[in-house]
């Protein structure tokens, strides 16, 4: 399939943040105009990020500071999902959590009992104020037989002048000093994908899962029956696409190139539409 009819097949785009949307404070050129010409053809997005390091609600405020105002229902990210799973599999647990304290607050909210003494489980999201005594005390309490879960996996999340360590580089910590290997969350995991279902009123074959990493984004969709679009606007470069087990549906520069592609598409079946009506006026 080419990546016209990938478009025109795609009811739900399911957005990355960090290196497809923004990268730091400064939105991407095109992204806006992408939003636009999703609205202009009819179709839907989402926003999903595996970054766990802030709430919905201050994802929401980054967002508007750059001209996209969305409601709560248009993000998810990897701690909804991993919220849903605790409350569904494991109800009267009692969680450490390694998180920011906007993290903690979801949890919080969503009445999850965080225990730094005795805990079931330790849920491992993207600290950006980790400290050693967090690291040790996660490694203790997992020896100890509490499970091993985390958000996501990614290795390390895109900056302006960069990279910095994300979750996944925290767990391979983890995992050399305890010897366990965690269940995570988040972006490729088919946890993310149902989470989406249940929420949305698509298909998953409606689904495209757009960003600029194969391992969570493009995986997503590519492993778990949606579609996989990559944008080298982040972590991607289109180098490492041929080296890669993940091969993504459909590859584009940016979103905004996406955007402009979906607004011709739009166009042109409108013209088709236009055309019929005619034809049927004229018999």
């Amino acid at each position: 399939m080419n990546r016209i009819e990938i478009l025109k097949k795609t009811k739900l785009f399911v957005l990355d943040m960090d290196g497809t949307f923004y990268l730091g404070e400064h939105v991407l050129d095109g992204a806006l105009d992408f939003i636009s010409s999703v609205k202009k053809a009819g179709k839907d997005f989402i926003f999903f990020t595996n970054n766990s390091s802030k709430s919905p609600e201050l994802y929401i405020e980054k967002l508007a500071k750059m001209g996209c105002i969305i409601s709560r229902e248009k993000i998810m990210t990897s701690a909804d999902v991993t919220i849903t799973y605790l409350k569904k599999y494991h109800k009267n647990a009692k969680i450490y959590l390694v998180g920011t304290d906007s993290l903690i607050k979801m949890f919080e909210a969503e009445k999850i009992c965080l225990d730094d003494k005795k805990p079931d489980i330790v849920v491992v999201g993207f600290d950006t104020t980790l400290t050693y005594i967090k690291l040790e005390k996660a490694c203790s309490f997992i020896r100890n037989g509490a499970i091993f879960y985390a958000t996501h996996p990614d290795i390390n999340c895109p900056v302006e002048n960069g990279f910095i360590p994300d979750v996944g580089s925290f767990c391979a910590a983890i995992s050399l000093s305890t010897g366990v290997t965690p269940k995570i969350f988040g972006k490729p995991h088919v946890e993310t994908l149902e989470s989406i279902l249940d929420n949305y009123k698509s298909k998953k074959e409606e689904i495209a899962f757009v960003g600029d990493r194969l391992y969570t984004d493009v995986a997503e969709g590519v492993e778990n029956g949606s579609r996989g679009i990559l944008v080298l606007t982040g972590e991607t470069k289109k180098e490492d696409i041929l080296s890669s087990d993940i091969q993504p549906d459909a590859v584009f520069d940016s979103l905004g190139e996406m955007g402009a592609l979906l607004t011709q598409i739009a166009d042109l079946e409108g013209v088709e539409k236009c055309h019929k009506f005619c034809s049927i006026i004229k018999t």
